[in-house]
């Protein structure tokens, strides 16, 4: 349930509705407008009367939710959620994750960390722990891996985003800006509801074959304990469809704005498989709406550990930064 307050509403009579919603033993999660102040209940909704509320003098409007999200929802939220990192506002400027799909050794990540810096890149990605479908596959340099990446933070200035694999892991992701929880981790509810009791950005891919409402739940996971800053992740959904790796939700884009408040970005990398693909793709993404992308850079393709055949040359990637740029200011934006 939600209920809309009119402008200015008078201070006592807000406090003394606060007090009577408490004491219905329902939680009060607070958002304001431009030009209105509303007020988001978590509960049993059920006890609550209606037509007793709108007939406060401070109450415009009150609706009821139907969705099983709450703190996701936009009805809740009117306003984008905008997260800092480093010095890009997520949700309000356009962001660019880039960087290899593995950390391989110290020159490596420090190289392509510095040419997708200078390319445009605002957050630089790279796997430490590497989720692979055979066990026989490379695995990531692990703690090791992270070790490196913060060196390439403290090097180039670049905010960092690496994956989470377990709750055993959550000590090492201390220094970490972004903690990205893979598809495969989407529905382990146990480590979102970890997640949630820090403050740290997430970044939540969507799962392989999950719908829109079961990656908003997951993402209500996380809020539901406390923490605000998730990050949406379009990585590709699996269909019928072998060409490519995986399918690129492009209708997911506006979908998610329409339904939620939190950040869209779109990873065009995993969602095709295909290097030659993932510019195209990433331009699609831009013009519909998303708040950024997610893409991967090799400074060696054909000889990378892991995921070489849909990374990026920098030089590749720096026709990526400079073709999304001209897209930009003629993309679609949602309304509020």
């Amino acid at each position: 349930m939600v209920i809309v307050l009119k402008e200015n509403p008078n201070p006592k009579q807000y406090e003394n509705l606060l007090q009577w919603l408490e004491s219905q033993h329902l939680e009060i999660h607070t958002s304001q407008g431009k030009h209105q102040k509303l007020l988001g209940l978590v509960g049993d909704t059920s006890v609550v009367d209606i037509d007793l509320i709108l007939a406060l003098d401070i109450v415009k409007e009150v609706k009821r939710i139907q969705e099983p999200y709450k703190n996701a929802n936009r009805t809740f939220h009117p306003e984008n959620t905008i997260i800092q990192v480093g010095d890009v506002k997520i949700g309000q400027d356009f962001c660019i994750m880039a960087g290899p799909c593995s950390v391989e050794s110290e020159e490596q990540i420090l190289e392509i960390a510095k040419r997708v810096k200078a390319a445009g890149a605002n957050i630089l990605r790279g796997g430490a722990f590497k989720p692979r479908t055979s066990p026989y596959a490379f695995q990531g340099l692990e703690g090791k891996g992270i070790e490196l990446l913060l060196e390439a933070k403290a090097e180039t200035g670049l905010p960092i985003v690496t994956e989470i694999m377990d709750l055993s892991q959550l000590d090492l992701f201390d220094d970490v800006d972004i903690i990205q929880v893979g598809a495969r981790n989407m529905q382990n509810f146990r480590l979102l509801k970890e997640l949630g009791t820090t403050q740290k950005p997430i970044l939540l891919k969507r799962g392989l074959s999950s719908t829109l409402q079961e990656l908003l739940m997951s993402a209500e996971y996380i809020m539901a304990g406390g923490n605000p800053n998730v990050i949406l992740c379009e990585r590709g959904i699996r269909t019928f469809e072998t060409f490519t790796r995986n399918t690129l939700d492009l209708a997911a884009i506006p979908s998610l704005k329409e339904l939620t408040h939190l950040p869209v970005i779109v990873d065009p990398s995993h969602a095709t498989g295909k290097s030659r693909l993932v510019e195209p793709m990433a331009y699609a993404a831009a013009a519909a709406g998303a708040d950024g992308l997610m893409i991967e850079v090799h400074n060696n393709p054909a000889y990378a550990l892991c995921d070489g055949p849909q990374s990026l040359t920098p030089d590749a990637f720096d026709n990526l930064v400079q073709g999304v740029n001209h897209i930009l200011p003629h993309a679609f934006r949602r309304q509020n």
